[in-house]
C-alpha cells in the first residue's frame, strides 16, 4: 500500500475549481494553519486594537498572534506605541494579554524596567560596561487609521498600506473616532477557521435567514457586485437598491462626504481592504431594530443622523461607522478550528449611558447577529471537514467578495512563494 501524502497548501489552493470553495483541508491541517499565521498574521497589516482601548497614557493593551505578542500602550505624551511583548534580557512576556495601567513596563521575572517610550529605564547587577541604550524594546510597526489600530510584525511591513490610510482617514475624520470610548465590548471564540469566519462576512447570502435583527436595517442588496442569477424578485429590488443608493450619495456627497466604493482587493496587493458608504433601511440613521440613532450625542461635531453606514472591511476586520457610533469587529486565529472575534461598540467620548444612549438597543443588533454569525461558522467548519464534503458554486449575484477574498489568499500564497 503507498502511503498517503498531504498536498502542499499552494497546490491545494490552486487544485480549486474556478468559482468554488477551498478544499476542505485548508480549514483544518495545523501545517496550513502556520503558514497563514505567518503569512496573514505576521507579515501582513492586521487590525489589533482601536484608540479607545489606551485613552489615558499608561494604559495598556496586549495582544496575542500565535507565537508573537504586541504590547500597545498611550506614552506619557499622548502618542500610541506598539512593542514587541518580550523582554531584551531573556525573553520573558513582561505583560499577559489584557488590558492595565502602568507607570513603566517591568519585567516579572528579573525587573528589568522599560519607559513608555521603550527605553531600558533600570537593570540591576548587569556590570560597569553594560549599555542600557542597546536594549530598548523592540518596535512593531504601527499604523493608526480613524481609531483602528495596525501592526505589521514584518521587517519590512507592505508599503500599500498607504492607500487604505489616504482612503479611509478621510472618511472617518467627521467621526473623529479618536474622540470617542468603548461602550461595551465583547469576544467570542468561534468554532472555525479564520478563513470560514471571514468568508461568512463577507456575503449575506445567509442574512435572509440567518440574521433577522440584521436585516431590519441592514439591505442585503448592499453586499451584491452584480444582479447575475437573480430572480425576478430579487432583480427588483437589487434595482430600487441601486437607485436609493444613487440619490442618497448624490445627497451626503453634496455635504462633501465620501460615498463611492473602494477596492483593493486582488491578490497584487498586500493590504486587502474594501469601502464604501452604504444604505441604511428604515429610517436610514442607524444599525438598530428601529433604524434610529441608539446615541442621541452623536459622533464628532455631527448634527445630521442619516448618515448611512461607512463601513471597511479588511482581511481580518470589519467596521461599520454611523452618525451615532461606531461597530468594529477584528479577527484573531487561534488553532485550525477556533478564531477569536472581538467586537468594540464605540460612542462619543461624552456620550452618558442611560442618558445619551441605552446599551441594549445600541448593542442588539450586532450582539445577535456576532451570535448567529459563530453558529454558523461552526456548522460550516464541521461540513467542510466531511470526507464527503465537495467545494459547490459561489452564488454570483451574493458571494463575489467570498470569491475575491479566495483569490486574494491564493494570491498572496503565490507571492510568499508558497
Amino acid at each position: 500500500m503507498s502511503e498517503f501524502v498531504l498536498k502542499p497548501l499552494g497546490e491545494l489552493v490552486r487544485s480549486r475549481e474556478p468559482g468554488c470553495g477551498l478544499p476542505g483541508e485548508v480549514f483544518s491541517r495545523q501545517d496550513v494553519f502556520e503558514t497563514d499565521i505567518d503569512i496573514f498574521f505576521h507579515k501582513h497589516w492586521i487590525m489589533v486594537g482601536v484608540t479607545a482601548d489606551v485613552p489615558e497614557p499608561g494604559d495598556v493593551s496586549v495582544v496575542d498572534i500565535g507565537k508573537a505578542s504586541v504590547i500597545i500602550v498611550r506614552d506619557d505624551d499622548e502618542n500610541i506605541r506598539a512593542y514587541r511583548n518580550v523582554c531584551r534580557h531573556r525573553g520573558a512576556r513582561l505583560k499577559e494579554a489584557g488590558k492595565s495601567t502602568v507607570g513603566m513596563l517591568v519585567c516579572p521575572y528579573h525587573q528589568w524596567t522599560y519607559d513608555l517610550d521603550g527605553s531600558l529605564r533600570h537593570t540591576r547587577h548587569m556590570g560597569k560596561d553594560f549599555d542600557a541604550t542597546c536594549r530598548s524594546l523592540r518596535p512593531v510597526h504601527l499604523k493608526v487609521v480613524g481609531t483602528h489600530v495596525f501592526v505589521c510584525f514584518a521587517e519590512e511591513p507592505p508599503v500599500d498600506i498607504a492607500k487604505l490610510e489616504q482612503t479611509m482617514a478621510p472618511r472617518f475624520a467627521p467621526y473623529e473616532l479618536q474622540n470617542t470610548k468603548i461602550a461595551f465590548e465583547s469576544e467570542i471564540i468561534e468554532d472555525g477557521n479564520w478563513k470560514l469566519v471571514m468568508e461568512n462576512n463577507r456575503e449575506c447570502y445567509h442574512c435572509e435567514a440567518g440574521h433577522p435583527e440584521l436585516k431590519m436595517s441592514f439591505i442585503p442588496e448592499s453586499t451584491s457586485s452584480t444582479s447575475d442569477g437573480m430572480d425576478e424578485e430579487a432583480l427588483k429590488a437589487f434595482d430600487e437598491y441601486n437607485k436609493l443608493t444613487a440619490d442618497s450619495q448624490r445627497d451626503w456627497e453634496s455635504e462633501g462626504l465620501f460615498c463611492s466604493a473602494v477596492e483593493e482587493l486582488s491578490g497584487d496587493v498586500a493590504t486587502h481592504f474594501r469601502t464604501q458608504r452604504l444604505v441604511i433601511a428604515g429610517h436610514g440613521e442607524s444599525q438598530t431594530m428601529d433604524t434610529k440613532v441608539a446615541c442621541q450625542k452623536l459622533l464628532g461635531n455631527l448634527t445630521r443622523r442619516d448618515l448611512g453606514d461607512t463601513h471597511m472591511w479588511t482581511h481580518n476586520s470589519w467596521t461599520h461607522v454611523m452618525s451615532d457610533h461606531a461597530m468594529i469587529s477584528y479577527i484573531i486565529a487561534l488553532t485550525p478550528e477556533k478564531t477569536l472575534v472581538r467586537t468594540k461598540w464605540l460612542v462619543h467620548a461624552d456620550a452618558v449611558e442611560g442618558v445619551d444612549y441605552d446599551l441594549t438597543k445600541l448593542t442588539e443588533v450586532w450582539v445577535a447577529t456576532n451570535t448567529q454569525d459563530a453558529s454558523l461558522v461552526a456548522i460550516n467548519h464541521r461540513g467542510a471537514q466531511d470526507p464527503g464534503y465537495i467545494p459547490g458554486p459561489y452564488s454570483p449575484s451574493t458571494e463575489t467578495y467570498v470569491d475575491q477574498f479566495v483569490d486574494w489568499y491564493a494570491g498572496r500564497l503565490k507571492a510568499h512563494g508558497i
